[in-house]
């Protein structure tokens, strides 16, 4: 009998170590998810660029993560702190633990890239690449682990009682504070704004490819929020990932329905961008907490954070923060309306407890951030020149068209 429960016990723990696993890698696809949204959104003289960003902050997140933010985040702390302690690389595997330190670690790493890649596609087409992938390095070695530490690795605000399953907050709402504080030192881009206030839009390159970026989130976010049931091996788990996949889906299509009944009763059109980014509000509301729900609370969840994100975006523009693909509304306006709608279907939390935690995270995050974009700027710059911007930062600070043939045609006539 005893070699049987150890035989079932080492089944388990490889069960829940593929899981997670797995999950990671569907997180770590929502890299090209965001990729393919950024690039579609963008006009085609930054394409390459926007793409470079995003593989590179991936790659950056990989290795901060692992050479110091893991540690920082996990390894060595004391519960209740605020002070994280920094341990042996990837520390040591705890005893009794459902899956392998080394899945534990990768699922991790690709949240990371996931909060570094909402600040790409806020300050798209004017920023300087250098100044970014720098950026970068401090945000997934420091300030990312440090908010973290205090939320998901047994901090003060874990123990204060905030609950963020799987990152309305931490990932997202952190994220974008990043990419608040980066737009307020760089600036709009230049002509979206008149002197008399108007607003004209820029529109996006390639709406095929934005769609097909939306897609590839929607469906990376079953490893994000699934994947953070971290347990798989037992039937109350594996019901409660069922329901974390149903509450997560029906959040994004009531989400991207919001969006479409906002804009056609306001505009008389199907916005497809709002649409999309409704999609992508409902999934980062549901985030906080996919599990506590009922479906058609769920439901509803999706279709206000729908509904918000298209007034977000609008209000945005018009306070002149220009934002090409609406990550300050999507990241942060619903990932805060997200956590602050945990308290009425999850009973071990309060409204207090949730406020207390996006403000700290917020609060962190921008500060942190606000210093290093301000570092950057006095001493490497942020924003490359007018001449740069008007030709496209491809040419600048890649040298490769992504549509050369576009280009060519374009040229000749």
């Amino acid at each position: 009998m005893e070699e049987l429960a150890k035989s079932v016990s080492e089944l388990r723990f490889a069960l829940d170590t593929f899981y997670l696993l797995m999950s990671g890698v569907l997180v770590m696809w929502m890299t090209a998810g965001f990729a393919m949204l950024e690039a579609g959104l963008v006009r085609a003289k930054n394409t390459t660029e926007i793409l470079t960003k995003n593989v590179l902050l991936y790659t950056i997140a990989c290795v901060m993560y692992l050479l110091i933010g893991y540690n920082i985040m996990y390894v060595d702390n004391g519960a209740g702190g605020w002070l994280p302690s920094v341990g042996t690389l990837l520390g040591t595997q705890a005893e009794g633990a459902s899956h392998s330190l080394e899945s534990d670690f990768f699922f991790q790493v690709v949240f990371v890239a996931t909060a570094t890649s909402i600040v790409s596609g806020a300050v798209a087409e004017r920023m300087k690449l250098w100044s970014f992938l720098l950026f970068c390095v401090v945000m997934t070695g420091v300030i990312y682990p440090v908010e973290g530490y205090w939320t998901w690795g047994g901090g003060f605000l874990k123990e204060a009682g905030f609950s963020d399953f799987a990152g309305s907050g931490i990932v997202h709402l952190a994220g974008a504070a990043a990419a608040l504080a980066a737009v307020l030192v760089l600036g709009a881009r230049r002509g979206k704004y008149g002197k008399n206030g108007e607003i004209y839009p820029i529109p996006g390159s390639n709406l095929p490819l934005a769609t097909l970026g939306t897609l590839i989130l929607w469906m990376g976010w079953f490893g994000f929020n699934g994947g953070s049931q971290l347990m798989l091996s037992d039937a109350a788990n594996a019901s409660a990932i069922g329901k974390v996949f149903v509450n997560t889906n029906a959040a994004a299509a009531t989400g991207a329905l919001g969006a479409l009944l906002v804009t056609k009763l306001t505009w008389g059109k199907a916005d497809l961008t709002m649409v999309l980014n409704g999609a992508l509000a409902g999934l980062v509301a549901i985030t906080a907490d996919p599990a506590s729900p009922s479906p058609l609370f769920a439901s509803l969840i999706g279709i206000l954070a729908g509904a918000l994100v298209v007034y977000a975006i609008v209000s945005f523009d018009k306070l002149k923060i220009d934002d090409p693909v609406g990550a300050l509304s999507v990241h942060g306006v619903c990932g805060f309306f997200g956590l602050m709608v945990v308290p009425f279907s999850n009973e071990a939390t309060s409204f207090g407890a949730q406020l207390l935690g996006a403000a700290v995270i917020f609060g962190w995050v921008f500060l942190a951030s606000l210093v290093v974009w301000l570092l950057l700027k006095a001493t490497l710059g942020i924003r490359v020149g007018e001449e740069e911007e008007m030709m496209g930062v491809d040419l600048h600070e890649c040298g490769v068209d992504a549509y050369p043939e576009f280009v060519t045609v374009k040229s000749s006539h």
